[in-house]
């Protein structure tokens, strides 16, 4: 067999790691204290935690430099916040509190006894006193507190509301599609028959924030209070409910962190608990915990210290390094416990670490880079979580090989000396004759290693020659063929967006508002500035209006527009408005003249920023339709952006831009996909240039890219299945997918080639038979680690959650299943090892053994740092 040169990285780095652990071995003292220090000093950076909190809704989840963003800002510098208010020229949500009041079981809300209740629950919300009443605070036009319109066609009187013919959606010049929802009109009429819900605004000036903040806390307090009626159901909103929400959210995870590590403690213990008093390795278990503790308490405190924001992603952090950092531990124990137990504990400790080391260097890499590549995502929670999730792998890393390796390097001693692992009393060596609780240091005589664990024989006495059967791998290759084609199916049903109802708990108050507001009020959607950017166009010449007038015909044809409602145009008012004046809105001067006194009479000076005699910019709105789902919105926000292009196409340009402020939340549709699809290449092809260095077979470091896309596929499909959205919360995860896609492959990957049989089946037995129980200890211990977000009422930690049980399912399934068997069809390459091999090719196993060890302690003896 053609023997394969590629391990000039993956040889000299098992000698180093040999070297490291030898040095450990002698002197775990001085690595325990050293790691303890390391931890504590920048762990003191928790200190800073409260200030670094970064939980602002849309600076977290919300593309940076989104085009919104800069849109906002350019109507914000030319059309200033007015006295006279106006929600529809708001260029933020504003501050405001809202109700909506839906009849019971559905029925009609327009009755006089449904009104009653309304009209006294819009007495109480106005009645409300925390230092500053309603009047106060509100905001005002002219010199009036903005009312509701729906209660002022009735002008307050429950009993109008049967007896007035109240038209929809426009009433008596009022627009009245966002006030009243779930409408049945009369037949071929615009008259309403019937309503099933009232939606009121109590608008704030925002220039009052304590004030208003101090306002809004006693309006939750009356709502959360409040007594449903029998005739009406009330839900209720605020502009501060989200972000309250997010940040409770944030806090409600940090209970189940007690209980996270306590199911990672025990299922680490039994998972490494022996009969055999001496052997087990419960204390190695726990410490192997502990030592992620330690990285987690070291990058956070040294990030906090850098001054790194603290988003509300990061607290799902935790739960993943305690997964990884468990992953790793079982990997050195499994290594540990095929070393021949009667070598120095110093030699013991080298050979751990010369065959685990490159392991879990190849996976540590591949994690932390996919997430340092997730750094390039738009969206600052995504950034955050990356830097401190990427920063506590290193110190994982750096804790596994130094506080655990010491760690185990005590347990050695204490099994050197065959002492009880609770007393540390020694005692008798376990013999026939001799057994029980008060005996143990039991091991195989022919092998002079620990015996294997139960799991252990399953994987190589049945597991892996069941495998590696012809019918078998057949089969093997059926499912998985059935598994992709689910995963593809799964992908082109994938939702893109983050609703942001999804910000706030299950069952919360803000959930039942947007439930009641998707229900009943999504027949009109936001009324879409269009701005005119450029002072240079000139409204006063025909053949300009003439572009403009095209150019809102094109947004009035669009199928998401309302084409009943014509668009609100000053310009339209203002030439007939000329036109009845008897003055020329054709010529420059004139047009110029009459505009101030026009735009002061007419209401519309908000929509003109007319100064020094030049017009800088001016604003027009079209109203939406029928915007229900988040597609609706991706294809609204993209239309009108094409749209408004087109317009500068003309043979007259426009040059305008379409502002609404939902936009800041709609831009994530522009760039999700995208960046998505970039960080997965990216990092893929990152990955593969890492196996490719540091595994010695390059068919083998191409299996292992196969399995990232693999997993990667079958995430992202079955995410869609299990309603879960394409968001920069689930993007978060992918980023997650693709370090953990890689240590299950990669670890088997790596034992495939290392393996000194001859056959591929042999090989990919002896590989299952290695690394089987470790991978199954860790994909147990990391889905435990994230099981009790499971019970987490926040979408956040749920789709976390979910993610991460199919990232670490099919990660495991590729690594003990598909990777071995596919790795048999491979003509692979040997490496060098397999050369002791060769020179006893009829011995028994028992003399190749002797063979072999007499090999290694020639090695050991002309080593100068380990004799």
């Amino acid at each position: 067999m053609a023997k394969c040169k590629t391990d000039c990285i993956e040889r000299p780095l098992s000698l180093v790691f040999q070297k490291l652990g030898c040095v450990v071995g002698r002197h775990p003292c001085v690595f325990l204290l050293l790691a303890l220090f390391v931890a504590a000093a920048p762990g003191a950076g928790f200190i800073f935690l409260q200030e670094r909190k970064a939980n602002d809704i849309e600076d977290q989840f919300t593309p940076v430099n989104g085009p919104a963003k800069l849109e906002r800002a350019f109507v914000v510098e030319n059309f200033p916040q007015s006295e006279e208010f106006s929600q529809l020229r708001l260029s933020s949500d504003g501050t405001y509190a809202s109700l909506i009041i839906t009849g019971l079981h559905g029925e009609n809300i327009l009755t006089e006894a449904a009104f009653n209740d309304i009209i006294e629950l819009d007495r109480q919300v106005k009645s409300i006193a925390t230092g500053n009443t309603f009047e106060n605070l509100c905001a005002q036009t002219k010199e009036n507190c903005m009312s509701n319109p729906i209660l002022d066609s009735i002008n307050y009187n429950a009993t109008e509301i049967v007896s007035s013919a109240i038209t929809y959606p426009m009433n008596n010049g009022t627009f009245l599609g966002t006030s009243i929802g779930g409408v049945q009109l009369k037949q071929d009429s615009s008259e309403i028959s019937s309503a099933k819900a009232v939606r009121l605004f109590y608008f704030l000036d925002e220039e009052k924030t304590k004030k208003n903040s101090e306002w809004l806390d006693g309006f939750l307090k009356l709502l959360s209070n409040y007594t449903q009626q029998k005739t009406v159901h009330v839900s209720f909103f605020t502009s501060v409910s989200r972000q309250n929400e997010l940040e409770t959210n944030a806090d409600s995870v940090i209970p189940l962190f007690s209980v996270t590590y306590f199911l990672a403690i025990t299922i680490s213990i039994l998972s490494c608990l022996r009969l055999d008093c001496v052997r087990t390795k419960v204390w190695v278990a726990a410490f192997g915990v502990i030592s992620a503790g330690l990285a987690v308490l070291a990058s956070f405190g040294l990030l906090l210290f850098c001054g790194v924001p603290f988003a509300m992603t990061v607290a799902t952090a935790p739960f993943l390094i305690l997964g990884v950092g468990v992953d790793d531990m079982f990997i050195m124990i499994s290594c540990w416990q095929k070393t021949e137990v009667d070598k120095a504990v110093e030699v013991r400790l080298a050979e751990t670490y010369k065959e685990a080391g490159v392991s879990i260097t190849i996976t540590t890499l591949t994690d932390v880079l996919a997430f340092y590549i997730g750094l390039l995502t738009p969206f600052r929670s995504v950034q955050s979580f990356c830097m401190y999730t990427s920063t506590a792998l290193l110190f994982c890393f750096v804790f596994n090989i130094t506080f655990f390796g010491a760690c185990l390097a005590f347990n050695g001693r204490r099994e050197k000396g065959n002492r009880h692992w609770l007393t540390c009393m020694r005692v008798p060596e376990a013999t026939g004759d001799a057994k029980g609780c008060c005996v143990g240091g039991a091991y195989d005589k022919n092998t002079r290693k620990e015996f294997e664990m139960p799991m252990d024989s399953f994987f190589k006495n049945y597991y892996g020659p069941f495998l590696t059967r012809v019918w078998v791998k057949v089969l093997v290759c059926l499912i998985y063929a059935g598994y992709l084609a689910v995963s593809i199916y799964g992908c082109f049903q994938i939702q893109e967006g983050l609703d942001l109802k999804h910000l706030a708990a299950d069952g919360s108050y803000v959930a039942d508002y947007y439930d009641n507001e998707d229900e009943f009020f999504s027949d009109f959607g936001p009324n879409v500035m269009l701005v005119i950017k450029d002072e240079h166009f000139q409204y006063w010449n025909p053949t300009a209006r003439e572009s403009l007038d095209l150019c809102l015909e094109n947004f009035q044809n669009l199928t998401m527009a309302d084409s009943d409602l014509p668009p609100i145009s000053w310009l339209h008012v203002y030439v007939q408005f000329g036109m009845n004046s008897g003055f020329d809105v054709d010529n420059e001067t004139q047009f110029k003249s009459h505009l101030t006194a026009f735009l002061n009479y007419s209401g519309f000076s908000q929509d003109v920023n007319f100064t020094n005699n030049q017009i800088h910019a001016s604003r027009m709105f079209v109203q939406t339709v029928n915007i229900r789902t988040a597609i609706d919105e991706k294809n609204m926000l993209n239309v009108f952006r094409e749209t408004a292009d087109e317009c500068g196409k003309l043979q007259t340009p426009v040059d305008l831009i379409v502002y609404h402020p939902a936009f800041i939340y709609f831009d994530q549709y522009a760039v999700i996909i995208t960046n998505t699809i970039q960080n997965i290449v990216v990092a893929t092809c990152a990955m593969l240039v890492i196996s490719l260095l540091l595994i010695p077979n390059p068919l083998c470091s191409l299996w292992v890219t196969f399995a990232i896309a693999s997993v990667i596929v079958g995430v992202a499909g079955f995410m869609a299945l299990w309603d879960v959205s394409l968001d920069s919360v689930s993007m978060i995860n992918l980023v997650i997918c693709i370090g953990f896609s890689v240590d299950f492959s990669a670890h088997i990957s790596y034992a495939f080639v290392s393996s000194d049989k001859t056959s591929a089946n042999e090989k990919a037995t002896d590989a299952i038979t290695k690394l089987g129980y470790p991978i199954v200890q860790g994909a147990v211990s990391t889905i435990a680690g994230v099981v009790v977000l499971a019970a987490a009422e926040s979408y956040i930690f749920m789709t976390f959650f979910k993610i991460m049980f199919l990232v670490i399912l099919f990660g495991a399934v590729h690594g003990i299943g598909f990777i071995p068997v596919f790795l048999t069809f491979l003509s692979t390459c040997s490496n060098s090892r397999e050369k002791n091999k060769e020179i006893l090719p009829e011995c028994s196993d028992t003399i190749r053994w002797r063979a072999k060890a007499f090999v290694i302690q020639n090695q050991w003896s002309a080593d100068p740092d380990c004799p």
